[in-house]
Order: structure tokens, then C-alpha cells, then sequence
């Protein structure tokens, strides 16, 4: 297909238009060829150790296991090693009685990722440790709150050609709303559902303050419940729930974090980054007083800074690390996240460092992004487990 070329007749909206239709029908003939026949996204196998060590026991145990006819059959290759799938591992967690999500009274755990700029790294960062949680066992739910839609498509969905309902058609005043049940899908990670996001959502930033400002409009004037609310109707289906916000502080991010019982806010340690965090939080801030003023309390189990894209030799960026450990290391995070190619590579083909194969990269460049990557969600899952008043 050739593009069109902007002349007296074809205005510039034509051409956008048609460039996108063209980019959207490029990346859905990638999508197939990268995941054929039916361009669903596959889960790989993961190997003793990594199994032992999502499961959360010893490698020679799970031989153990075996052995004595419990648990799941592995992949077995011809050299002796041994692989299991994502969903074997949750076997293996059934007979050792292992899940470690919630218990009781233990309260659902939503975790709102946020940052005022784009390029911080949110979205890679929601999408890791969401699957990083459904590994070790969580039955989550991941919500893309942004128009863009990246995580979505991460995700192996292509909201504008696949037809799919947004999180939008969970939120939106008027009579067309509907459970978020209605909206959310499975992903190949087994006890992973995504609530996809799609162009639509943009209506909510338009909608809201036209429904705030109606006559008798009680759902405009309490719209930050909103997104509480519509979790509430599957409470007791997840352990966690990872919320990627948009990039910037409109009404979608507020109604977020009004749900969230924390909040992690991630920030590349720049100057530039760091300036535009402080206008960031300084509006956060005031904003959600006037929240609180309405009556509405943003209560947080915990919130925390994560350093994303961190390259450890650059030494501006270690001057500004440790110029925000000064100001408020209690909340930081102790694990970066590293700047690294296999992610970055891994999102060529719209997969995590998760999803691909080791040999696949250069092993000492995976091994360093995955100590990073699992570093960073180790931690986060003691601050889940210290909420529920727990220590694993």
C-alpha cells in the first residue's frame, strides 16, 4: 500500500487517518507472524529454577515431588532438563498448599502505578510485575488506564482492529455502562485478566466534569469512586490489582488513585524527570486535599519512588539517585530498575522479560535485567505482604 501524499485535495486529517490504518494493519500482520496460527500470545515453559523459585521451594524438592507421583509430569528434554508451565506451577502450589494470596480478612490490594511524564517506565513497570505476581501465585487483575493503550497491546491485543470493550464501558454515566465483569479477558498468564484500554477511555476526561457539573448528578460529583466501585464487584476475585495510569493528572489518574491502597511512582533519575515530579506531586498534593475535603480519604497501606531506566555506571544519574535518597529514602525503593536492551528488546515483539527465552539474549545481559526485574517485585510483594499483616 503506498501512503497518500498531501495535496490540494487531501487534507491532513486524511493522511493521519490513513497512516494509521496502514500502521495498525502493519502491526496486526506482525502480531501474526509473530504468534501464528491465530496471533494469540503463547506462555514459554519455565525451568526447574525458575519454577523452585516462583513456587518458592527448593529444586530438589520438586524432584522429590515427582518422584513420588505428586504434583505436575515436566517437559523432560533429551538432555535431562526439566520445564513446567505456568499453569503446572499452580499445581505444584496446590499440593504443597502454597498460594500466597489472600487469607480472612486480608483486603484486595490495588496498586496504582503513576508518573506526571511519559517515558518513566510506568507501563513496563506495570506490566512486570503484574506477571511477575501471577508467577509466584496471585490471582491479579491488570487495568490499562490509558488511552494509548500500550500495555494492552503488550499484551497481545490490538484494541482498534480486535473490537474489544475498554475499562471505559465499566465507567461511563450514562445508560450504556456495564460490570467490569463484562470488560475484563483472560491473558496467557494463567490467573492474570486484563481490563484492556482503547481510544474510548479519553471520554471519561470529556464526560467527567459535564456529569460534575449536572443538575442532581451524584455519580459526577463522587466520580473519583468510580473505579472503586467497579472493582468492588470482583473483589473477591483477585488477590491484587495493578492500575497503569495515564501520563498526565487528569480525571482517569484521580479516580485511580481514590481506589488505590498504594502507590508506586516511578521516575528516571534526571534532573529534568525529578523537576517534573516535584510539579507532579505539588499538584497531586493539592488535589487530593480537595478530595478530602469532599469527603473522600485517600488512605495508603504504603507508597514508594522506584527508579526506573537506570544505568549504574552513569554518574549524573547516581548523583540524582542519591539526591532523592536524601530527601526521602524511607520511600524509595532499595531495588532500580536497570536500563537494559533485552527489555527493551523483548518489547519489539510485544513480550516481557518474562515471556522470552533465556537464550535468546546474551545470558549475562537477561540474567542482570531479571535480577533487576525480580528484585524491584520481591519487594513489592513484601510491602503486599506486610499490608496483610504478614511476613512470607
Amino acid at each position: 500500500m503506498t501512503l497518500p501524499i498531501q495535496t490540494q485535495d487531501t487534507s491532513f486529517a486524511d493522511i493521519i487517518l490513513q497512516q494509521s490504518s496502514e500502521i495498525s494493519r502493519r502491526l496486526d500482520l506482525l502480531r501474526l507472524e509473530n504468534f501464528p496460527p491465530d496471533a494469540q500470545k503463547p506462555l514459554r515453559r519455565f525451568s526447574l529454577a525458575e519454577a523452585a523459585d516462583f513456587v518458592g521451594v527448593s529444586q530438589s524438592y520438586i524432584k522429590k515431588l515427582h518422584l513420588q507421583g505428586k504434583g505436575a509430569e515436566p517437559f523432560v528434554t533429551p538432555t535431562g532438563r526439566r520445564y513446567y508451565t505456568a499453569a503446572q506451577m499452580n499445581e505444584l502450589r496446590a499440593v504443597l498448599d502454597r498460594f500466597p494470596g489472600r487469607k480472612g480478612s486480608d483486603k484486595l490490594q490495588v496498586i496504582s502505578v503513576v508518573n506526571f511524564k511519559g517515558g518513566s517506565g510506568k507501563t513496563t513497570t506495570a506490566v512486570h510485575l503484574s506477571e511477575y505476581l501471577a508467577l509466584r501465585g496471585f490471582r491479579v487483575l491488570v487495568v490499562d488506564l490509558d488511552p494509548q493503550a500500550s500495555l494492552t497491546a503488550l499484551f497481545g491485543i490490538q484494541p482498534e482492529l480486535d473490537g474489544n470493550p475498554s475499562f471505559y464501558d465499566a465507567l461511563r454515566y450514562d445508560e450504556k455502562r456495564v460490570s467490569i465483569s463484562a470488560v475484563r479477558r483472560a491473558t496467557n498468564f494463567p490467573g492474570l485478566d486484563i481490563v484492556p484500554a482503547n481510544l474510548e477511555l479519553q471520554e471519561y476526561e470529556y464526560e467527567t466534569p459535564i456529569a460534575m457539573h449536572a443538575k442532581d448528578s451524584k455519580a459526577g460529583r463522587s466520580f473519583y469512586t468510580r473505579i472503586g466501585s467497579a472493582l468492588a464487584e470482583v473483589d473477591s476475585d483477585y488477590d491484587v490489582v495493578v492500575i497503569d495510569c495515564p501520563p498526565q493528572l487528569g480525571y482517569l489518574t484521580l479516580t485511580a488513585l481514590a481506589a488505590a491502597t498504594s502507590v508506586l511512582i516511578t521516575v528516571h533519575p534526571q534532573m529534568l524527570d525529578i523537576m517534573s515530579m516535584s510539579q507532579f506531586l505539588l499538584m497531586l498534593g493539592d488535589i487530593l486535599k480537595s478530595i478530602e475535603a469532599a469527603g473522600v480519604k485517600v488512605s495508603l497501606d504504603w507508597f514508594r519512588y522506584l527508579v526506573t531506566r537506570y544505568e549504574p555506571g552513569d554518574v549524573p544519574q547516581q548523583e540524582m539517585v542519591g539526591l532523592m535518597q536524601s530527601m526521602f529514602a524511607r520511600q524509595m525503593l532499595k531495588n532500580p530498575m536497570v536500563k537494559s536492551t533485552a527489555i527493551s528488546d523483548a518489547g519489539l515483539t510485544k513480550q516481557s522479560l518474562y515471556e522470552v527465552e533465556r537464550s535468546e539474549f546474551v545470558s549475562s545481559t537477561y540474567d542482570r535485567a531479571r535480577e533487576s526485574l525480580d528484585g524491584v517485585n520481591g519487594e513489592i510483594v513484601d510491602l503486599i505482604f506486610k499490608a496483610w499483616g504478614r511476613v512470607e
